[in-house]
């Protein structure tokens, strides 16, 4: 008898706990997110900073409008091929998928509410992302370098 209570105390803690994963994309529980300022090329950008699980994953779901040079920069736990996705995001983003040097290698358009995980073309330890055409409107392209302050 003992035994089967245990088994299920730790199932019920382990349901608890992926639950509470899951409702950091939920618009009812609060996330809040650091500030970064990145420099690229003559740009400074003070942005926010999803750098934990819980931020990551809510990363800029339920906004309705990004100010103009307003963004969100992701660090990754270690470098890989990264996707991104856009449930319940309803602002057009682009992404730029950045290596462990700072190098942007892929510059990508994302789908309001699309489920489809739009991804890297290399490992990548960053991603930036800012309202759709922003990098092009600022001449910001592939191989340019991103610098953390």
């Amino acid at each position: 008898m003992g035994k089967t209570l245990f088994i299920i105390a730790a199932f019920i803690l382990t349901v608890a706990c992926a639950k509470a994963q899951v409702d950091s994309t939920s618009p009812d529980t609060p996330v809040t997110f650091d500030a970064v300022t990145l420099k690229i090329g003559d740009q400074q950008l003070d942005v926010e900073y999803a750098k934990t699980f819980e931020q990551r994953a809510r990363g800029l779901m339920f906004r309705k409008t990004l100010c103009e040079n307003c963004g969100m920069f992701f660090k990754f736990s270690s470098p890989r091929l990264a996707g991104m996705w856009m449930k319940n995001t309803f602002v057009p983003l682009d992404v730029a998928f950045i290596d462990r040097n700072g190098v942007i290698t892929d510059i990508k358009p994302l789908t309001p509410h699309s489920l489809e995980s739009v991804g890297s073309s290399k490992e990548v330890l960053y991603a930036l992302e800012m309202n759709q055409g922003w990098f092009a409107e600022n001449n910001i392209t592939v191989g340019d370098q991103i610098t953390i302050d």
